[in-house]
C-alpha cells in the first residue's frame, strides 16, 4: 500500500522525503551512540568480537534479499548497519540456505544471529531460544485468486514457505480448518496460490506488494483480513546441554546490547528505512513482463507503428517527387490513390486483429489463428515497401548485381513450385519447360527469381479460372562469349488494351477495367522487371491482344559458370557443428532483448551489448574464442558499427581475424552493403529480420 501511494505522489516531493530520511538517521545515530548505556560486562563483550556473522534470509524482497552482488539488501540491510554503528558491532551478513534451515546447521557454520525470526515471545521462550526485541513490525495479509472469498471456519489450503515456524504454529493454533502446506520460497507459494495448487498464502504485507505487481500474479487480490501482526526480531545462536554455560550467556549479552540498540531507534528511523527499502526496491518490469502483459497485441502494435512510420517516409518521398515533376502529376496522382486503397486495406485489417486478439486472450487457438493472419498482412506490407525501395535505387542507379553461380535449373524447379501451389489455389493449368545448354551461369539469383515471379503473379491475377499459364526458357551462345537465357510467360488471361499497352512499362501505371474487378497493386512490378532485366543486360517485351491473353519475354546475358558446392552438400553441413555463441550489437533495447531471445530460443547463447563501443570492450575482454559471431547494428552511438568491425578486426587476438561479423541493419542500401563489407564485416542482413534467413547464415 505504501508503495502505491508513493507512485501517486510527484517526483519531486518523493525525492524530498527520501533526502529528508536519508539524512535524519546519520544525526540520531550519532546522538544515540553517545548515550547508548552499556555494563562493563557488555563493552567487555563488545571489544572481544570483532565481527558477528548473521544469516539472512534471500527472498523477502523489499525486507531482506541479495542484489546482483550477493549482497544483503532492502530495509533489513539499513536497519541492520544502523543497529551496527549504534553498538559497535561488525556485522557480515551470510545468505542462508532455501527451505528449512535446521539449528545444527547453523552451529556448524559459525553462525552468531539469524536475522527475519517471526517474534514469539512466549513460544520461543518455551523452545529456550534467546530473541531480541522487533526491529521491524508490519502487518501479515492473505494473498488468493480473485473469486475466492475468505473465511476463517473454512477448509482452505494455505502456502507457507519452509522456514515459517512461527507462522504455521499460529495458524495450527488459531485456524484449525487450515491445511498449511510447505513450500520452500515465497514465490513457490505465490506460484502455488496463482495456479490454483492452494487457496491462500499469508506474509508480510510489504513482501506481498512487491511480488504482487508482477504481471503474471495479475489475478491475485490481497485481503487484510488477519488480526497479524509480523514482528521480525533476531535469534542468538547458542549451544545448548553441557558446557553450554558460557555459550548461553554470550548470547544473553548479545541480545541485550542488541536490545538497547534497537530501543534506541526511534519511529521516524524505523520509517525512514522502510521508505527507502520500498522505494529502491519496487518490481521493475522485465523483457518476460512485458512480454506476458501484451503477449498477444505487443507484436501486431510494433508492427502497425513500424508500418505506419514506414508508410509516412515513403509518402514523404513521393509527395517531394510529385512536386518535382509535374508531368507525371495525372498518373502519380492515381498511384496514390492506389496506394492509398492498397496500405489502409491491410491496416485496417491489422487494426481489426489487434482490437479481435485484445478480446480474445484466453482463446489461444483464436489468437493463433489472428496471428497468423497479422503475419500474411504484414509481408504483404513490406512487399510494398521493398518494391519502393527497389524502384528509388534502380532509378538512381545504385541497385547493384550480386554475381553469383547461378543453377537455372535448381530456380526453374523452385520457381514452378511456388507457381503451381498459387496457380491450383485459381484452378489454373500451369506448365513449365526448358532447353538449358548452360545449367549454371554466373548471375544474381534473388533478381532473376524476382523477375520470374513477378510475371508469373501478373498472369495468375488477370487469368480467370480454367485458364493455362506456362513458363519456358531456353539459351542461346552470342558472339561475344555470354550465354543469353530468355524465359517466356505466356497466359490466356484478358489481355490488355492497346492503349494501356502503351504505358505498361510506366511507373505506377495500371489499366482501370482491371483495377475495377478486384486486381489492383502498386503498378510497380513490371518496370521494375523491365529495370532488372536491362541491367542484366537484356531486356522484356511482350504481345498481347485483348481477351486473348499475352506472353511476356525476359531475356538476360551472363558468363558460363560452375556451381562451387552443390545445394544439398550445404544442406547437410548445417547443424553439424557446435553452434557458436554470438554477441549482439544492438542499441535499440527492446530489438536487441528480442534478438536475444530469439537466438535462445533455438539453441544459440547470446549477449547483449547496447552500443559499439561496449561491444568492442566486451570482446576485448573476453576469452579468445568466446564469441564465433558478431550481429552488428551499423548506426549506433558511441562507435558505429563500420568503426567496430574495424577496431576490432586489428585487435591483436588470433580470433579477431576469424571471428564472423554480421551487418543487421535496416538501412539496406547498396552502398552501405560495401562500407559493411570494406570495414571488415563477412554479411550483409536487412531488417525487419527474415529468421529463416538470419538462421541460414548463422548455421554457416
Amino acid at each position: 500500500m505504501i508503495r502505491r501511494l508513493f507512485c501517486r505522489m510527484p517526483a519531486l516531493v518523493v525525492i524530498f522525503i527520501l533526502l529528508f530520511y536519508a539524512a535524519v538517521p546519520k544525526v540520531q545515530a550519532e546522538s544515540a551512540k553517545n548515550v547508548l548505556s552499556l555494563t562493563a560486562e557488555e563493552k567487555n563483550y563488545i571489544s572481544s568480537h570483532k565481527s558477528l556473522k548473521i544469516g539472512y534470509v534471500q527472498d523477502r524482497i523489499p525486507v531482506s534479499f541479495s542484489d546482483n552482488n550477493g549482497e544483503l539488501a532492502g530495509i533489513s540491510r539499513y536497519i541492520f548497519d544502523h543497529v551496527s554503528e549504534l553498538c559497535g558491532l561488525k556485522f557480515e551478513y551470510v545468505p542462508l540456505p532455501t527451505g528449512d534451515v535446521t539449528y545444527d546447521y547453523l552451529l556448524n557454520e559459525g553462525f552468531d544471529l539469524v536475522s527475519s525470526v517471526e517474534y514469539n515471545k512466549e513460544n520461543q521462550k518455551a523452545r529456550g531460544i534467546l530473541i531480541s526485541d522487533p526491529y521491524l513490525s508490519s502487518r501479515k495479509v492473505v494473498v488468493a485468486r480473485d473469486g475466492l472469498d475468505f473465511k476463517y471456519d473454512a477448509n482452505l489450503s494455505i502456502a507457507v514457505s519452509t522456514g515459517s515456524q512461527t507462522l504455521k504454529k499460529v495458524l495450527n493454533a488459531s485456524y484449525p480448518n487450515f491445511t498449511l502446506v510447505d513450500y520452500p520460497t515465497i514465490t513457490d507459494c505465490f506460484d502455488a496460490v496463482n495456479s490454483g495448487k492452494a487457496d491462500l498464502m499469508i506474509q508480510n504485507q510489504y513482501v506481498v506488494e512487491y511480488w504482487i505487481s508482477k504481471p503474471i500474479y495479475e489475478k491475485l487480490k490481497v485481503i487484510p483480513v488477519l488480526g497479524l501482526d509480523d514482528q521480525l526480531c533476531f535469534s542468538a545462536v547458542v549451544a545448548f546441554g553441557e558446557n553450554s554455560d558460557t555459550s548461553q550467556n554470550n548470547g544473553r549479552i548479545l541480545i541485550n546490547i542488541l536490545n538497547k540498540a534497537i530501543a534506541s531507534m526511534t519511529e521516524d528511523e524505523v520509517g525512514s528505512y522502510t521508505i527507502q527499502g520500498i522505494m529502491e526496491n519496487q518490481y521493475r518490469f522485465n523483457l518476460s513482463d512485458f512480454l506476458y502483459h501484451y503477449r498477444y497485441a505487443a507484436m501486431t502494435l510494433a508492427l502497425f507503428l513500424l508500418v505506419i512510420i514506414i508508410l509516412t517516409i515513403l509518402f514523404v518521398r513521393q509527395h517531394i517527387r510529385l512536386a518535382e515533376n509535374k508531368a507525371n502529376a495525372k498518373v502519380k496522382g492515381h498511384f496514390l490513390s492506389t496506394m492509398s486503397h492498397e496500405i489502409r486495406t491491410p491496416l485496417n485489417g491489422l487494426i481489426g486483429l489487434n482490437y479481435l486478439m485484445s478480446q480474445k486472450l484466453d482463446d489461444q487457438k483464436q489468437v493463433k489463428d489472428y496471428l497468423q493472419q497479422s503475419t500474411v498482412t504484414a509481408n504483404y506490407l513490406l512487399s510494398l515497401v521493398n518494391d519502393m525501395l527497389d524502384m528509388s535505387s534502380l532509378q538512381t542507379e545504385n541497385l547493384k548485381l550480386d554475381l553469383r553461380p547461378v543453377d537455372l535449373e535448381l530456380v526453374l524447379n523452385t520457381i514452378s513450385s511456388i507457381a503451381q501451389n498459387s496457380m491450383s489455389e485459381k484452378k489454373l493449368k500451369y506448365s513449365a519447360n526448358s532447353e538449358l545448354s548452360w545449367p549454371c551461369v554466373l548471375g544474381d539469383e534473388v533478381r532473376i527469381q524476382q523477375v520470374l515471379l513477378n510475371l508469373l503473379d501478373n498472369a495468375k491475377k488477370f487469368t480467370p479460372k480454367g485458364g493455362k499459364v506456362e513458363l519456358s526458357l531456353k539459351q542461346e551462345m552470342t558472339n561475344k562469349g555470354e550465354v543469353l537465357t530468355t524465359a517466356t510467360v505466356s497466359d490466356t488471361g484478358r489481355g490488355m488494351s492497346e492503349e494501356f499497352q502503351k504505358h505498361i512499362f510506366d511507373t505506377f501505371a495500371q489499366e482501370l477495367d482491371t483495377v475495377s474487378k478486384g486486381n489492383q497493386g502498386t503498378g510497380l512490378g513490371l518496370p521494375i522487371s523491365r529495370r532488372l532485366a536491362l541491367l542484366m543486360g537484356g531486356d522484356l517485351t511482350f504481345v498481347s491482344q485483348k481477351g486473348e491473353g499475352s506472353t511476356f519475354t525476359f531475356t538476360f546475358t551472363a558468363k558460363p559458370a560452375e556451381l562451387s558446392q552443390k545445394n544439398d552438400d550445404i544442406l547437410q553441413s548445417e547443424g553439424s557443428e557446435q553452434k557458436a555463441s554470438i554477441l549482439v550489437a544492438e542499441d535499440n533495447e527492446l530489438n536487441g532483448e528480442i534478438i536475444i531471445e530469439l537466438l535462445h530460443s533455438v539453441g544459440f547463447e547470446a549477449k547483449l551489448a547496447e552500443n559499439g563501443k561496449k561491444a568492442l570492450q566486451m570482446f576485448s575482454e573476453s576469452e579468445p574464442e568466446t564469441f564465433g559471431v558478431i550481429l552488428m547494428d551499423l548506426l549506433m552511438p558511441e562507435m558505429d558499427g563500420f568503426e567496430t568491425a574495424k577496431a576490432i578486426r586489428e585487435l591483436d587476438r588470433p580470433d579477431a581475424k576469424t571471428v564472423r561479423i554480421i551487418a543487421c541493419t535496416a538501412n539496406s542500401l547498396s552502398e552501405n552493403k560495401d562500407k559493411a563489407l570494406a570495414s571488415g564485416m563477412n554479411d550483409f542482413l536487412e531488417k525487419p529480420v527474415d529468421i529463416a534467413e538470419l538462421l541460414k547464415i548463422l548455421n554457416k
